[in-house]
């Protein structure tokens, strides 16, 4: 299988690692390939997920993506319009991106007064620190972000929005990632007020362990 380098970036060397920075290297194109790792997206869906991707860039970068293979367009009948997804080719950087993921966020600390938590990088970032654990459901709020977290025979799902019945909801803000760092501990957390809990307050341990950065 060969693919072109449509990237403006070139180094001049044949080499695997090379050529992956030549495809998926120019700014913005992994976090459209981490969105569209959630679901397929209109290019409305994309931008409300990328808010500050310059239209131009994101439009530059879904051609030079599909060029190369690793995103395609697909037509809806109802609604119709047209979807972005990742091709077969493209789905293979899965692995690749939830370990670069795990990998980063051993080096987050406070977010910037003008970074923001979206949707997609939530499950992203459940998905990219998962380790096997118990059955259990959660429901994780985060400012006006919603989203859930199933655990059923070693197999997780994570979706946006709530879920009926969940065993433990989680209400807190970026404090959540200390609390998934081990830089508190959830009973500290609990005290201090940086999460809010409903259901069974015992599975707030199990979720750190679970997701543990």
């Amino acid at each position: 299988m060969y693919f072109t380098a449509v990237s403006k970036r070139a180094y001049g060397q044949f080499c695997g690692i090379v050529r992956a920075v030549e495809l998926i290297g120019e700014r913005w194109a992994l976090l459209i390939i981490r969105d569209l790792l959630v679901k397929p997206k209109r290019y409305s869906d994309l931008r409300q997920g990328l808010p500050r991707i310059p239209t131009n860039i994101l439009a530059a970068r879904l051609k030079e993506l599909a060029s190369a293979g690793i995103v395609r367009r697909r037509l809806l009948s109802r609604p119709s319009g047209v979807v972005y997804e990742l091709s077969e080719y493209g789905r293979e950087l899965e692995d690749i991106v939830l370990r670069l993921g795990r990998w980063g966020a051993k080096s987050l600390t406070e977010p910037g007064r003008e970074d923001i938590v979206t949707v997609d990088s939530l499950i992203m970032a459940l998905r990219s620190n998962f380790r096997a654990g118990r059955d259990a459901s959660y429901e994780l709020h985060l400012g006006d972000i919603v989203i859930n977290a199933s655990i059923r025979g070693g197999r997780l799902e994570v979706a946006e929005g709530t879920l009926p019945d969940a065993d433990l909801v989680i209400e807190t803000g970026t404090a959540i990632m200390t609390l998934m760092a081990g830089d508190v501990t959830p009973a500290k957390a609990i005290e201090s007020g940086s999460v809010r809990l409903a259901g069974n307050v015992d599975l707030l341990s199990r979720f750190v362990d679970t997701f543990r950065i």
